[in-house]
C-alpha cells in the first residue's frame, strides 16, 4: 500500500476557526494523500471533530481553504457523495430502526455494498427492528461502523467510532476495514484516543495540537524519529548530549531518555561500548511526547 500520489485526497491550506474567542485552528497546512488510511490523533479540545466537521461540509471555516479530491465539498454534488463522515454524536430520527439508516446510506452512497454490511450486522449481532434510540452505546457505534464500511465511499471520516465497543467488536471493526480496503482502496482518516490500538493499520500520522499541526507523515517515518536509551544515568546523560531530549525516567540510578534521530552505526557501537540499551517507542507514547515537546518549545502551559 502506497502513502504516495500526485494529487492528494484531502488538501488544507490556511484554514483558521474559532469558536467566540477561542482559536481551535490557526492558519493550518496539510494534504492527505489517496487510498491511505490515515490516523487523526490530539488531545480532547484539540480540533479533530472541527477539521472533519469542515472538510465534510458540516462546518464552517474562518478563512483558509479545505478541498476534497480538488474541490470545496459544501453544497457540491461531485463531492458529496463520495464523503462519509461517521461520528458519535449522529442523530437519528426518533422512530428509526437500523434497517432504515441502511437503506437511506444505500440510496445515498453509490458505492454501498449490500453484502458487506449483512457480514457486518452479522458480525455485531445488531438488532435491525429495534428503534436506534433504544440501542445500546455499542450497538449504536456497530450502526455508524457498518454505514461507514460498506459505504466504499472514497473518503470516509471515522470520528472516535470504537466507543462502547468491547474490545473484541473491535477488533471486528479493524479487521473488517482492512479486509475490505484491501480490495476496495479508498481514503480513511480515523480520529481516535486508541493509538497504539489503531497503530498497525494506519499509513499516515496527523496531529494537532495547540491550534496547529505538528505531525503530518507516513507512520513508518514517524516511527524512525525517536529511541529511548537505557542505563545508568552517568552514561545515558554523556550519549544524549546534544540531542533532543524528549522525555526521561529515573528508577534509582538507572535513567531512561527518549530522544529524537535515527541511531547511526557509530551511534549503536557508543551504546554497546557503554553499556546502554535501547527500547523502541510506541506510536501512542510518541505522539503524546511529540505533542508536550511542542507545548513545551511553544511555553504552552496545561
Amino acid at each position: 500500500m502506497s502513502a504516495t500520489t500526485a494529487a492528494p485526497a484531502v488538501r488544507v491550506r490556511g484554514l483558521t476557526k474559532a469558536y467566540g474567542d477561542k482559536t481551535v485552528l490557526n492558519a493550518i497546512d496539510f494534504d492527505i494523500p489517496e487510498n491511505v488510511i490515515c490516523g487523526l490523533f490530539g488531545r480532547n479540545g484539540s480540533g479533530k471533530t472541527t477539521i472533519m466537521s469542515i472538510l465534510t461540509a458540516q462546518n464552517f471555516a474562518d478563512s483558509g481553504r479545505a478541498e476534497i479530491f480538488g474541490e470545496r465539498p459544501y453544497e457540491n454534488p461531485r463531492v458529496l457523495p463520495r464523503i462519509c463522515f461517521v461520528r458519535e454524536s449522529q442523530r437519528y430520527p426518533d422512530d428509526a430502526k437500523p434497517r432504515h439508516a441502511f437503506a437511506i446510506a444505500k440510496l445515498f452512497f453509490p458505492n454501498w455494498s449490500d453484502d458487506l454490511a449483512a457480514q457486518l450486522i452479522d458480525d455485531f449481532d445488531l438488532p435491525m427492528n429495534r428503534r436506534i434510540k433504544k440501542l445500546s452505546r455499542g450497538q449504536l457505534s456497530a450502526v455508524g461502523v457498518i454505514i461507514g464500511l460498506a459505504s466504499r465511499a472514497d473518503i470516509t471520516f471515522f470520528d472516535e467510532p470504537y466507543l462502547g465497543l468491547d474490545a473484541v467488536a473491535r477488533q471486528i471493526f479493524y479487521d473488517r476495514l482492512l479486509a475490505d480496503y484491501a480490495e476496495h482502496p479508498r481514503t480513511v482518516v480515523i480520529s481516535s484516543h486508541l493509538i497504539d490500538e489503531i497503530a498497525d493499520l494506519i499509513e499516515q500520522v496527523l496531529v494537532v495540537d495547540d491550534e496547529r499541526i505538528v505531525v503530518n507523515e507516513p507512520v513508518e517515518d514517524l516511527r524512525g524519529r525517536a529511541v529511548t536509551v537505557v542505563g545508568p544515568e552517568p552514561a545515558v546523560d554523556e550519549f544524549v548530549a546534544g540531542r533532543e531530549e524528549l522525555h526521561r525516567e529515573r528508577l534509582g540510578s538507572v535513567a531512561s531518555a527518549t530522544v529524537l534521530g535515527a541511531l547511526s552505526g557509530d551511534d549503536e557501537r557508543r551504546l554497546a561500548a557503554a553499556g546502554l540499551s535501547t527500547a523502541p517507542v510506541s506510536l501512542q507514547e510518541l505522539v503524546v511526547r511529540l505533542t508536550q515537546h511542542h507545548d513545551s518549545a511553544n511555553g504552552a502551559v496545561r
